[in-house]
């Protein structure tokens, strides 16, 4: 079932998130009095074919589906008749087929605008940003916070979740500048913390980053109750139910979820004896946990997530609502916001500030897809904006191939006066397709590698 709802999420996202952008293209070209031959959502031979409208369009789903296009008509790709000549993207002026092109890219940042307005609308739970453990020696320790301290606003903005939290963190540690936190305590005093970030290296970006400033999230105790178990995995070979209470281990008590946790990790290939507590029985099952390899380590992997008593939660969780005309300006900030990080990002894995690992290709999409579908719809939503502002902040870099790259060349054609000669274009083409390629691969050799390393 996972993998089906994996599946259906990322062929979805996929299908939705190409369809805008190809929609916006489409829109501004038949606006702009351009013919229309093909609108194709995938490439390669046609599966499904209709021709449709005045100009006898035709709407094709393809056989490969990471992409799609829109054929206009053109004299450089074919005979034009005559009466078509004034119809023809060639012919038009570079303003026109300037908006033609840069018209995909703004779609996919209007979808995400609504997604966002739709989510501020219907309200985003989150967990209360409440400090739990401080690693020693971390950046979080030397500003001096503590367990229980509760995170109100870092630098001039506010926080209500630790999504939020981790947001505006993650905007400072890239730029390794210092922050201010303002924090209250248990006892409501109120106090500013300055976190210096200038220490991170950039590995500290590969995992969840919080825990390299030295965080932790506050939980409350959980009790070893099994909550889920991941289909295949070995907590549901050996036999592991759902709301079974984990007693002891190894004859050794265990009290709390974070202490069987500790236990299963440092056991990985070791088997390991269960003693659980089913209803009224008490059960022993023995239990190898999978050898999972996470940063050239070797840790064990049971399959299972905690049972979360809801109540006990409560107190941690929150939710951020806005109104119907205050969620428009929030949706324009996330998204501008995103869109520029997502730049700085690029730029700082180009210099080697940040890693190449955070690269991430179509099985990782795929695989978040899956799990913010699963989360609920809000996380799904969320997912959808976020990965619609990547494909808009793509296709606008300048490189040839991408819609970026045609940009470039209008922008150059504005300045000298005239088109770009079809043998710079066609060099420009070859450059763009190998940098497509080298990207693809680092890209691919990430996911494999999550992949591997689970």
């Amino acid at each position: 079932m996972n993998l089906l709802t994996t599946i259906a999420a990322f062929v979805f996202a996929l299908g939705t998130l190409i369809v805008i952008h190809e929609f916006g293209h489409y829109l501004v070209a038949r606006w702009c009095g351009v013919k229309v031959l093909r609108f194709s959502l995938g490439f390669g031979r046609p599966l499904l074919c209709v021709t449709r409208g005045r100009d006898r369009t035709e709407w094709v789903i393809a056989a490969f589906p990471l992409g799609g296009y829109v054929k206009m008509l053109d004299e450089r790709e074919g005979e034009v008749a005559p009466e078509d000549l004034p119809r023809a993207f060639n012919r038009q002026s570079v303003t026109r087929r300037f908006l033609i092109v840069l018209a995909g890219p703004v779609a996919n940042f209007l979808l995400a605008i609504a997604l966002y307005w739709v989510v501020f609308v219907s309200g985003i739970p989150g967990i209360r940003p409440v400090i739990g453990a401080i690693v020693p020696d971390s950046p979080a320790a030397h500003a001096q916070l503590a367990s229980g301290d509760i995170i109100v606003k870092i630098g001039s903005q506010p926080v209500a979740t630790w999504q939020d939290a981790r947001w505006h963190l993650l905007k400072f540690a890239v730029d390794r500048r210092p922050v201010s936190l303002e924090v209250h305590n248990e006892r409501g005093e109120i106090y500013w913390r300055n976190l210096d970030l200038s220490g991170l290296k950039p590995e500290a970006f590969d995992g969840d980053f919080l825990r390299a400033l030295g965080f932790a999230r506050m939980q409350p105790p959980l009790p070893p109750m099994i909550g889920r178990l991941l289909p295949g995995g070995a907590g549901e070979r050996a036999g592991l139910l759902a709301e079974d209470l984990v007693i002891a281990v190894d004859r050794v008590a265990i009290a709390r979820w974070d202490q069987l946790v500790s236990v299963i990790y440092s056991s990985p290939g070791k088997r390991l004896s269960f003693e659980i507590k089913r209803g009224e029985q008490i059960l022993e099952i023995a239990v190898t946990p999978d050898p999972i390899l996470e940063k050239s380590v070797s840790i064990g992997r049971i399959g299972a997530t905690p049972h979360i008593d809801r109540n006990a939660m409560q107190k941690y969780m929150v939710e951020v609502r806005y109104g119907v005309l205050e969620s428009v300006p929030k949706a324009l900030e996330r998204t501008w916001d995103t869109s520029v990080f997502s730049l700085q990002m690029l730029g700082k894995m180009m210099v080697g500030e940040i890693s190449l690992k955070n690269l991430s290709g179509p099985i990782t999409i795929a695989d978040y897809a899956g799990q913010s579908a699963q989360v609920g719809w809000i996380s799904y939503v969320v997912f959808l904006a976020l990965i619609s502002i990547s494909l808009g902040v793509l296709n606008l870099l300048p490189i040839p191939l991408l819609d970026g790259g045609h940009l470039m060349y209008y922008m150059l054609e504005i300045f000298k006066g005239s088109p770009l000669s079809e043998k710079t274009m066609a060099i420009g083409q070859q450059i763009g397709m190998a940098l497509l390629l080298v990207l693809m691969v680092f890209a691919i050799y990430n996911d494999i590698t999550r992949l591997v390393n689970g």
